[in-house]
């Protein structure tokens, strides 16, 4: 079997040139084109083509707050490190995860709750914008979707897409009905790894 020499600043390249020959005539809306494909890239399922939901001006909201030094916040170590902080540090802003803070795990104890919850009630605690990226717990989503409820969180938007079967599809879809800005990959299907992908395709097209 032959196998391509590609170089490595061509593999990813090239990747997406199969992507957008693999998707064929199927049209995707220009705005979000490179975050569905960028999806697509790090998890080779085509289904993001179609299960990917964004709410109106969610992307240059986004692209907005990290020019201006927002916190990103995750809900698992696996997210954090697959975001390219590069940029973001460059203006000010910072990736946070605390859901191995010692402390995150003692009152998760106490109360009976998961990590996951309690990690994002840190997040009311943040001075500055907070945009969030949920790729795991469920119970992230609701959480933030209780905090929002009772006014405590107003954050720049959800990135929701938790992958998994117990509550998943729910929790998605609860953060789509609240109406704030969001980015939600729709069924059960996501990832950490998704997660920062769609973080990295937007900060990717930041024009200065």
């Amino acid at each position: 079997m032959k196998i391509d020499n590609i170089k490595p600043m061509d593999i990813e390249k090239k990747s997406f040139e199969i992507i957008t020959e693999i998707l064929g005539d199927k049209k995707l809306d220009e705005r979000y084109e490179a975050i569905i494909k960028r999806c697509i890239h790090t998890s080779a399922d085509f289904e993001y083509a179609d299960s990917m939901y964004f709410t109106d001006g969610v992307v240059e909201a986004v692209q907005d707050a990290i020019k201006k030094g927002a916190y990103i916040v995750t809900d698992t170590k696996m997210a954090q490190s697959g975001i390219n902080k590069k940029r973001i540090t460059e203006y000010g802003g910072e990736v946070l995860c605390f859901i191995g803070d010692e402390d995150v795990a003692k009152e998760a104890k106490e109360r009976g709750v998961t990590r996951s919850l309690v990690s994002m009630e840190r997040a009311v605690e943040l001075e500055r914008p907070v945009i969030f990226a949920i790729g795991n717990a469920p119970t992230a989503l609701f959480s933030i979707e209780a905090l929002i409820k009772e006014g405590k969180l107003n954050p720049v938007a959800v990135i929701g897409v938790p992958v998994g079967f117990v509550n998943v599809v729910e929790s998605k879809e609860h953060i789509i009905d609240l109406g704030v800005p969001c980015i939600i990959a729709r069924g059960r299907k996501g990832g950490s790894n998704v997660a920062a992908a769609i973080i990295n395709a937007i900060q990717y097209r930041i024009k200065e």
